[in-house]
C-alpha cells in the first residue's frame, strides 16, 4: 500500500481555505497513492469554538473531503470538529474515506484537558479498527497516542496504526518517542501526522511526521517546519514474516475495556 504523509500548516477557523489547499494536494496524488493522511482538526486548527466551526457528517466541508477520496481514487483520513445530531454533543471526530464510498469514524477518547478540550468535546469510548486494502488499520487521534493499553494490538488486530495531530513543538520529544514505542511494542507499521506552525491561540507546532516500520525504522521523516508531502510504500507481507519470526505477540496480557 502506498501511504501519503500530508504535513500542512491549518488556517485557523477557516475551512474552506484548508479544504482547498488539501484538494489541490489530493489532487496531486491520484494515481500515485492509496491512502493520504491529513492532520488532527484539519480544517479548522485544534482549539477554535466548537460551535463555529464544527458540522455533521453530512456538512459542506467534510462531504466534499468524502467526494475527493472517490475523486482522486485513494483514502483520505484526517479529523474534525464534528456535531452529533442524535446526543447534541461536539466530538473530535477522526475520519476515514475510501474510494469506493466507505465511511468509518472514530471519536478520540482521551480528550486533552490541559488545553481544555473536556470544556467543548465529549469523549468517545469506543476503539476502530476496519480493514482497507486487505491492511487491518487503527485510527486514533493525538493525545490518545499517550494511552498504550488504549493503543494495544492484542492479537494483530491491526497492521498500520494511523495517528493524527496537532502536537506541540513544546513536547515534541514525546510526540516522536513515544510513535516508537508504539511501533515496538504492538509489532505494527505508526504513522503519525502532524500540523505545523501557529495556530490562533499562539500554540506553535513543527510537524515532526513520520512513518515508521514495526521495528521503529523510520521510513519517512518529515522536516520539521516544513510543509511537505511524501509518499512511501508498506509490505504487508514483510510485517507478517516478521511477526512469525518474532512473536511477542503470543505473550501479551489479556484483558478487556470498559465502555465507560
Amino acid at each position: 500500500m502506498r501511504i501519503s504523509l500530508i504535513q500542512t500548516d491549518i488556517a485557523w477557523a477557516e475551512p474552506e481555505v484548508n479544504l482547498q489547499k488539501y484538494l489541490g494536494l489530493l489532487s496531486a496524488l491520484q494515481g500515485k497513492s492509496d491512502l493520504a493522511v491529513l492532520p488532527e482538526m484539519c480544517l479548522s486548527g485544534f482549539g477554535a469554538p466548537a460551535s463555529e466551526i464544527s458540522e455533521t457528517n453530512q456538512g459542506k466541508y467534510i462531504s466534499r473531503l468524502r467526494k475527493a477520496a472517490a475523486d482522486y481514487e485513494l483514502a483520505v483520513t484526517g479529523s474534525f470538529s464534528a456535531f452529533d445530531e442524535k446526543t447534541e454533543r461536539y466530538f473530535n471526530r477522526a475520519f476515514f474515506f475510501t474510494p469506493d464510498g466507505l465511511s468509518y469514524y472514530y471519536d478520540k477518547k482521551h480528550l486533552f484537558s490541559i488545553g481544555d478540550e473536556t470544556k467543548a468535546y465529549s469523549a468517545g469510548n469506543k476503539l476502530l479498527t476496519f480493514k482497507y486494502l486487505n491492511w487491518n488499520i487503527r485510527l486514533i487521534v493525538c493525545y490518545d497516542l499517550r494511552f498504550p493499553l488504549w493503543c494495544r494490538n492484542r492479537q494483530n488486530e491491526y497492521d498500520l496504526l494511523l495517528v493524527v495531530a496537532n502536537w506541540p513543538q513544546a513536547r515534541q520529544k514525546a510526540w516522536t518517542t513515544l510513535l516508537q514505542a508504539r511501533a515496538l511494542e504492538n509489532l505494527a507499521y505508526v504513522c503519525g501526522v502532524n500540523r505545523l506552525g501557529e495556530d490562533g491561540l499562539g500554540v506553535v507546532y513543527r510537524g515532526d511526521s513520520v512513518l515508521l516500520d514495526y521495528k521503529a525504522n523510520a521510513l519517512s521523516t518529515l522536516k520539521a517546519g516544513l510543509e511537505q508531502t511524501e509518499t512511501v510504500s508498506l509490505d504487508l507481507e514483510a510485517l507478517r514474516d516478521f511477526r512469525q519470526k518474532f512473536p511477542a505477540w503470543k505473550d501479551a496480557d489479556a484483558f478487556q475495556f470498559s465502555e465507560e
